[in-house]
């Protein structure tokens, strides 16, 4: 789950920072407001990438989806992109818990098999 998700979240990292810069030409928001929210999303995307998973980082990927959807406010083609990368955290979480299940099970195959061959 872990790679899915950072990968995810890097991705989201580069969206936020394009973002940053068409926020820069809105006349009524100052340049120091834009890179300061921006900055700290794209601080908060490169935070998650090593904390997914931990207890309530999922969580916090979740609430910067919403964050980052909401930010269509401002640049209104984030309502799109955030919903893209909303759909592809879901994706990340949902499928990368598959894949770690599925690894576990062929860990403890393995492992059986192995134990089973040494006893013989």
């Amino acid at each position: 789950m872990r790679t899915l998700c950072a990968s995810t979240l890097i991705g989201e990292l580069f969206v936020i920072g394009f973002a940053g810069l068409v926020a820069m030409k809105d006349p009524d928001l100052s340049v120091t407001t834009v890179w300061l929210v921006s900055g700290i999303a794209m601080l908060l995307c490169l935070l998650l990438c090593g904390m997914v998973t931990r207890p309530g980082g999922v969580a916090l990927g979740w609430a910067l989806q919403i964050g980052l959807i909401v930010s269509g406010v401002f640049v209104p083609t984030m309502y799109f992109m955030g919903a893209i990368f909303a759909g592809l955290w879901w994706a990340s979480v949902h499928f990368g818990r598959k894949v770690d299940e599925a690894k576990a099970r062929f860990a403890a195959q393995a492992e059986s098999s192995s134990s089973t061959a040494d006893a013989a």
